[in-house]
């Protein structure tokens, strides 16, 4: 199992060694499994997760069923807003879409060092517009831009978050996020990769050429990213020495 440290995400990254020694004894390493649900539509939260390695897909699902993503939380944020913007539920789910750990902070926590109006305030504060950043430029890409454009900016983005890898994604996952049908997935896919951007295997999608993927994306992609990096510290990588107080996970 690979080692994960807090450090690795990029909010907790930018706190002083003070501040995330204090927040040390309430953060908990915890697994998450592709298709793990973190809260469901209208529960109530009771932790917020910073993620290290994995990513949570923030699923809205009508009421006939149908659902699609209106966000997306990697290493650079986290996932549980409601717990210090104000309200302990959310009409959204949140699901892992790419496995890895997550630190797990429990909300009487996070509020406590939410209300000393410190460093974690301001980056959360900034982070919430990141997100709805997101939010809304996803809402416009789904309307506006063509399957292609929205999978390869969909990609791109999965991409920032984590190093370049093979993504373990079936078809039928990537249509459900993007909301759009599972046949529309397949004729975009098979002809990125007969450009020469992905190669894709059935559950699996390699993209081979990241800079070329982006010419075939639409302008939501450098919208998106360059708010997170306007907003947010640019601490990409972090290092991997351990704050007083943690210990590595066996």
């Amino acid at each position: 199992m690979s080692v994960a440290y807090p450090t690795q995400n990029r909010l907790l990254a930018a706190l002083s060694a003070a501040e995330l020694e204090r927040l040390s004894a309430g953060l908990e390493l915890v697994p998450m499994q592709l298709g793990d649900a973190l809260y469901e539509s209208g529960g109530q939260l009771e932790h917020a997760y910073f993620p290290t390695t994995a990513i949570v897909s923030l699923i809205y699902t009508t009421r006939s069923g149908a659902s699609s993503e209106i966000a997306g939380v990697g290493p650079e944020g986290v996932v549980g807003i409601p717990l210090f913007m104000g309200g302990d539920t959310t009409p959204n789910s949140a699901v892992v879409r790419a496995a890895g750990h997550a630190y797990r902070l429990e909300r009487r926590a996070l509020a406590a060092e939410f209300q000393r109006a410190g460093a974690l305030q301001d980056l959360l504060l900034r982070y919430t517009q990141a997100l709805i950043t997101q939010t809304c430029q996803t809402a416009a890409c789904n309307r506006h831009h063509s399957v292609e454009q929205q999978l390869s900016r969909w990609l791109l983005w999965t991409l920032d978050r984590l190093p370049p890898q093979e993504l373990t994604m079936t078809q039928d996952l990537v249509a459900s996020l993007l909301g759009v049908r599972r046949e529309s997935i397949t004729e975009v896919a098979g002809r990125l990769q007969q450009g020469g951007f992905i190669k894709y295997r059935r559950g699996h999608i390699d993209v081979v050429d990241q800079i070329g993927l982006q010419s075939r994306a639409c302008e939501c992609y450098a919208a998106v990213k360059n708010e997170m990096d306007r907003l947010l510290p640019g601490a990409s990588s972090c290092p991997l020495s351990l704050p007083l107080g943690f210990n590595a996970p066996q």
